[in-house]
């Protein structure tokens, strides 16, 4: 998919710094550009998301995979999978995150973040008060604010890069074990 905005050009500082976390200058950064306080806003705000520590870094990791792949984000799930294995992750479980429902790998605590995301993904999100006050009871207040407003921002993420036509740069290529496809049958499907 070619980006249906136009990239714009950076300046060297932020194509050096992008190359030096990446390994390539990220699409979705070159097509917001356009806007730098929005893109700044975006770069910004993800880099404290990145500071947030009550919530596991894996639980964080899988939610944000379930929402790229149950909104069809290519680039958002080949960036989240480079991460995972950026940051030591277990990548038998991030790579099999887009077909979760019938893997065998997951913990119970894991099944129930990877459908929380999706649930809020929906749309109406399908959040149901049992799945919160599970994930509540077992993750506590501050970590399970901080896991909904990651979700939440992943969400704006995905759809961004999907509406600007935004798709894979191919950085999971990188990783080990091969990223699994989502079946098509998998996960709670969208509302209209």
């Amino acid at each position: 998919m070619t980006p249906r905005v136009p990239k714009a050009e950076l300046s060297t500082e932020m194509s050096e710094n992008m190359i030096k976390q990446l390994g390539v200058v990220a699409e979705p950064v070159e097509v917001v550009w356009h806007n730098p306080e929005v893109a700044l806003s975006n770069l910004e705000f993800s880099a404290r998301l990145g500071a947030w520590n009550a919530a596991d870094a894996s639980l964080k990791s899988f939610a944000h995979m379930a929402v790229a792949s149950q909104v069809g984000c290519a680039w958002c799930l080949d960036v989240g999978y480079f991460q995972a294995q950026n940051q030591n992750l277990d990548l038998t479980k991030a790579s099999q995150v887009p077909r979760w429902r019938e893997s065998e790998v997951f913990t119970p605590l894991e099944r129930d973040v990877l459908e929380y995301a999706e649930a809020m993904t929906n749309t109406p999100p399908t959040v149901t008060d049992e799945l919160h006050a599970g994930l509540l009871d077992r993750l506590g207040a501050a970590a399970m604010v901080e896991l909904t407003a990651y979700i939440a921002f992943v969400n704006m993420a995905t759809r961004n890069n999907n509406a600007n036509g935004i798709s894979s740069q191919g950085l999971s290529d990188a990783c080990e074990i091969p990223l699994a496809a989502r079946t098509q049958d998998s996960g709670a499907a969208s509302a209209s």
